[in-house]
């Protein structure tokens, strides 16, 4: 990954591409570059699917199914803490009342 004033560039498949982007997020761009070069690569050796376009689109496909498994992973989470730290406060009351007592 090479980069160049104002942009970066980078390669997927063998294929070079520059893309804008700021210095603060070209660290995160290079990971995302490599992340997608694997996945398109290990679509690609599977041997079931022809031609970069559609290996591109595979790799979409796969990758937004895991953003979205994982956003509804997150969401689950604040509710299962929220729940766990209510029992909590629940158990600290109940032994505070029965030290009053």
């Amino acid at each position: 990954m090479k980069t160049a004033q104002g942009g970066i560039n980078i390669s997927i498949l063998g294929k070079d591409l520059m893309v804008a982007c700021p210095d603060s997020e070209r660290t995160a761009l290079i990971a995302a570059a490599r992340y997608l070069d694997d996945k398109m690569r290990e679509i690609q050796d599977s041997g079931k699917v022809m031609g970069t376009e559609r290996c591109a689109v595979m790799a979409a496909l796969n990758l937004a199914n895991e953003l979205l498994e994982l956003r509804k992973q997150a969401a689950n989470v604040p509710a299962d803490i929220d729940h766990r730290l209510q029992f909590l406060r629940g158990k600290i009351d109940a032994a505070l009342h029965e030290e009053i007592l």
